[in-house]
């Protein structure tokens, strides 16, 4: 941002006064060094961290119970306009990372006496930053400017919009391109990793597909991965150990945002875990449709006849992935030393009198009576500040694109079930064949949901919950009406489950969001989304 900074201050002075003490667009492209600078700025400004976790709020998977952070609280219950803040910083950095990557590939010729095949590979990088800012845009935004070029100032003041359609074949093109030319993870030195590789923008390619619902392709996408044709990938076999630093950059890790000890880290996590683990208050907490979503160790969903569920002890043989992303009443917390000992929430439980952790009602402690646990570094700094790299897309993911793609196009069988649910079950740590084997009674609908509430459970509080219910136009079916938490409320209301937060969802208007009011009131040739 530095670098953007000056650049940008000084790009309007004249070509022959070069000052000594800034840099111009005369003295910057100079190495490829410099250039490698300008990269890692459009690196660092593909996804923030505070968007990857309180996206999760934007769903039925979270509430963001204290503040309004990341716009999250005004999206979920349906109270907002074209003024609100989220709207127009979203805009505004995705056009941010956009302008990084169109000033390196107008610029990077530039360097002089640079090694040609380099020169290739960082635009092929930066055609995937700019092929992901545009994908997040026109998947929030519909119809948005599509830059493939840095515009004049009278461009950007008089600029159109691009509809969805033409925006989707931009990506595609720029991704097609940056694949042939990008390495593979194993032809990538060790000091480069996190670099964009050809696996990583195929694997985004699969993803654009997986949102247009053009599931031919995402499955072609999609084999082409698990064959191992770019680069060799799996699933990390501990679900639990995927998260922790000492396993950054895994057999399953595709595309990540970068972090690094000290000098680039996220603390999110500090309102958001337990107290108890040094949390200062929690903004962002599991709802029970969350934790109802996981299914019971012998394959059934808990409202299945012979699942074995009991309401008055609701975790007990659950899908192994609940335990490793949300904190619930008597979970057995991991200290940094290695012991454990037991969250206690359910008010009135805590054996110690403290409480510190106990759901109340408009206190500073969980507002659902949940904590999250996805994501916690045992190495944290102050504040719970860390530098685990979060990862934008994982092996996993790619399993599921392709379990969706195969059963959409009727294609699902017994091999399809066995590299992909069956693999991320047995990984997660299910044992009983029922849960396991392939379920071949069901029909292609029952399939259809089964590998939907897969993809949740799967990818619970990773930030991708929002955009599924969206592609798959349930969002206003799971977003209309009470958000709710655990059952520690009056039992003459929702069955004593807490009612956390009223949502509203109008399906005329919020599947796209609104363009940013000051960006209209720049640019009068920006139209509105119907509705606002």
């Amino acid at each position: 941002m530095i670098f953007l900074g000056l650049l940008l201050m000084t790009g309007c002075q004249r070509l022959d006064q070069v000052p000594e003490n800034q840099f111009t667009d005369t003295t910057y492209w100079t190495s490829i060094a410099k250039a490698q600078t300008a990269l890692n700025t459009a690196y660092s400004q593909m996804m923030s961290s505070s968007y990857f976790f309180y996206n999760e709020g934007l769903s039925d998977n979270a509430y963001n119970g204290r503040g309004d952070n990341a716009g999250t609280a005004s999206i979920a219950a349906g109270i907002f306009d074209a003024s609100l803040g989220r709207f127009k910083s979203e805009w505004n950095s995705r056009y941010a990372g956009i302008k990084t990557c169109n000033l390196i590939l107008e610029n990077i010729d530039r360097v002089h006496d640079a090694d040609a095949e380099e020169i290739l590979r960082i635009k092929a990088e930066a055609r995937v930053l700019r092929a992901w800012q545009h994908f997040m845009l026109t998947t929030w935004f519909g119809d948005i400017p599509l830059l493939d070029h840095d515009p004049t100032l009278e461009e950007a003041t008089s600029i159109s919009r691009t509809p969805h359609a033409d925006v989707i074949n931009f990506v595609l093109s720029e991704l097609n391109d940056a694949i042939a030319i990008l390495p593979t993870k194993e032809e990538y030195a060790a000091s480069d990793n996190g670099k964009i590789t050809s696996g990583a923008a195929l694997a985004l390619k699969a993803r654009v597909l997986l949102y247009e619902g053009r599931w031919s392709e995402v499955a072609e996408a999609t084999d082409a991965l698990m064959n191992g044709e770019k680069g060799s990938y799996a699933l990390f076999p501990s679900y639990s150990g995927l998260f922790l630093s000492d396993n950054e950059y895994s057999s399953e890790d595709m595309l990540s945002i970068q972090y690094t000890p000290v000098q680039r880290m996220w603390g999110e996590l500090f309102d958001m875990a337990p107290l108890s683990a040094g949390a200062r208050l929690n903004a962002l907490a599991p709802t029970q449709e969350l934790v109802d979503s996981y299914i019971m160790l012998n394959g059934k969903k808990i409202s299945d006849s012979g699942s074995g569920y009991d309401e008055n002890s609701p975790y007990t043989n659950r899908d192994p992935r609940l335990t490793y992303t949300v904190v619930y009443n008597g979970y057995q917390w991991q200290n940094e030393d290695g012991s454990y000992r037991t969250i206690y929430i359910k008010p009135g439980s805590d054996p110690s009198g403290t409480a510190l952790d106990e759901y109340s009602s408009g206190s500073s402690k969980t507002s659902t009576g949940y904590y999250i646990r996805k994501y916690w570094d045992p190495k944290h700094l102050n504040s719970l500040q860390s530098s685990i790299n979060l990862m934008l897309i994982r092996y996993a993911d790619v399993l599921l694109m392709n379990a969706e793609a195969k059963n959409e196009l009727g294609q699902f069988n017994e091999g399809t079930w066995a590299a992909t649910i069956g693999a991320l079950r047995k990984r997660a740590g299910f044992t009983d064949a029922a849960a396991t084997s392939y379920p071949s009674t069901l029909s292609q609908e029952q399939m259809r949901q089964l590998i939907r509430n897969e993809r949740r459970s799967e990818l619970g509080m990773e930030g991708l919950r929002i955009f599924d219910i969206r592609r798959w136009k349930i969002a206003d079916k799971v977003l209309n009406g009470w958000a709710h938490g655990a059952k520690y409320g009056v039992e003459s209301e929702d069955n004593g489950y807490l009612r956390v937060n009223y949502r509203t969802f109008d399906a005329s208007k919020h599947y796209l969001w609104p363009i940013p009011r000051d960006e209209r009131n720049i640019n009068k040739n920006l139209t509105q989304n119907p509705g606002y």
